[in-house]
């Protein structure tokens, strides 16, 4: 393992103790030990697909804070059906961040305007499945799709598409298997945005 690599998961690492933290405070409690670890093994991941896959550095921020964020807010969501606005609110100007340092770093300002487009898009259209049928999806789950949105915005226009498909394919994966009608839908998102996000070539 390269030093980059090992710094960088480490510094991700030692962030999963302060996000346990919140979770606690916002009564959505999630294992330290367990978060830390996918957390490590996610950003390991993330950082060497990266460096062989030949993606420019400037890149790089975004899906290593995704998984930052995607870790600890599934787990909460699966042991506790809910997302905790504590996460879902700081995704927001923490992946804002990310984004803008990329376009800054090379991505360009395309990159930002189409961020931001996503948000809306990818926002907007959960929210009005929302308000149309609430119980097909949670607030939390509307709270999180803009940040994310944000993300595959930044991808480009069709990962917004296969990020709404993958997620509801996964989440009725899911049900079938439990054989249960109450999924988090949560954990699909992420992971849907998680997969584009690490291999932004692919949608």
């Amino acid at each position: 393992m390269t030093s980059p690599i090992l710094l960088t998961t480490t510094t991700t690492a030692a962030a999963a103790p302060l996000t346990t933290t919140l979770l606690k405070r916002a009564e959505a409690p999630i294992p330290a030990i367990p978060a830390a670890i996918l957390t490590a093994l996610g950003v390991t991941t993330v950082t060497l697909l990266g460096q062989t896959g030949g993606r420019p550095t400037w890149w790089l921020p975004i899906p290593v804070l995704l998984t930052v964020l995607a870790v600890p807010l599934a787990l909460a969501d699966l042991r506790h059906l809910r997302l905790p606005d504590v996460l879902t609110l700081s995704a927001y100007p923490l992946l804002g961040a990310a984004i803008g340092a990329a376009a800054l770093g090379g991505g360009g300002p395309a990159l930002a305007i189409r961020a931001t487009a996503g948000a809306l898009l990818f926002g907007g259209a959960h929210a009005l499945v929302h308000r149309a049928k609430p119980g097909s999806l949670g607030a939390g789950d509307v709270k999180l799709s803009g940040s994310l949105g944000s993300v595959l915005g930044a991808v480009g226009w069709s990962a917004l598409a296969v990020a709404a498909v993958l997620a509801s394919l996964l989440s009725l994966v899911t049900a079938l298997a439990t054989r249960t009608h109450r999924v988090p839908h949560g954990p699909a998102l992420l992971t849907a945005t998680w997969l584009c996000a690490v291999f932004p070539g692919a949608p």
